[in-house]
């Protein structure tokens, strides 16, 4: 049986390669959501290293430290922590990927499937979808280029999910048209849509924020700012809501 469940979205910037030092805004994060009682914490796409395919190789060799870290905040916190990691690839190429830790210590790594034109310079397609349970709910998980994908919806839609999370970098000039895209997956498979979405420059690309949600007929519901917050979203029977805690002097402040 399905019950209600929050989902918080930590809209982000990452600096450049620094794994360490953005490894830290993601542990603050982690204990802001649990302060706000969040079932699930999402991250931007490679968030812990910035969206830098360059290094993405090189940088996925801090994936047992990232595994570590995470899980361990994922366990003390309750709550379960998806960030943007590159994942270890061959030929000297890595996989853009993603870290699930659960707060049972379970983790499990999902590979994007469906890679932006020029993605493939540096990075390898993984082949297996990532979908998981929790709370009644079945959810499916996407970065960016997958939900673009029709096969990857169909995927979703087939295997039962009822909640679709994206995990994305994109810019103000992408943004009406995968806004577009969202609204139409969450109205076609009658599910809440949810986008987290990097802030400031990462990778060449400038980010627009404005991470949202969509409710099961394709009303975006709540759209944040373009500033670095942790937004809050509620779903339940009801429908689906939510707000965002901006990120001021160090901290996260309520509007």
């Amino acid at each position: 049986m399905r019950s209600s469940i929050r989902i918080c979205l930590a809209q982000v910037s990452s600096q450049r390669g620094l794994i360490a030092a953005n490894m830290q805004c993601h542990l603050q994060a982690i204990e802001l959501a649990a302060q706000h009682h969040a079932d699930i914490l999402v991250f931007p796409e490679l968030s812990l290293s910035g969206y830098e395919l360059d290094l993405a190789a090189e940088l996925a060799q801090e994936q047992a430290y990232c595994k570590a870290m995470l899980s361990q905040a994922a366990l003390k916190h309750n709550v379960l922590v998806i960030a943007g990691c590159p994942l270890p690839g061959e030929d000297g190429k890595a996989y853009i990927g993603a870290l699930l830790c659960f707060p049972d210590g379970k983790v499990v790594t999902y590979r994007k499937q469906y890679l932006h034109a020029g993605e493939e310079q540096y990075c390898l397609a993984g082949d297996s979808p990532c979908y998981f349970d929790i709370k009644g709910h079945k959810v499916a998980l996407a970065i960016c280029a997958d939900f673009a994908d029709p096969r990857h919806v169909a995927q979703a839609r087939m295997a039962g999910a009822d909640i679709y999370l994206a995990s994305a970098l994109i810019t103000a000039g992408g943004y009406q048209a995968d806004s577009h895209i969202l609204a139409t997956i969450a109205k076609q498979g009658q599910c809440p849509v949810l986008l987290a979405n990097f802030i400031g420059e990462t990778g060449g690309w400038q980010a627009c924020g404005q991470s949202a949600l969509w409710d099961a007929d394709g009303q975006q519901v709540f759209v944040a700012d373009d500033q670095p917050s942790l937004i809050v979203l509620d779903i339940d029977a009801k429908g689906a809501e939510g707000r965002q805690l901006h990120f001021k002097n160090n901290e996260f402040v309520e509007n």
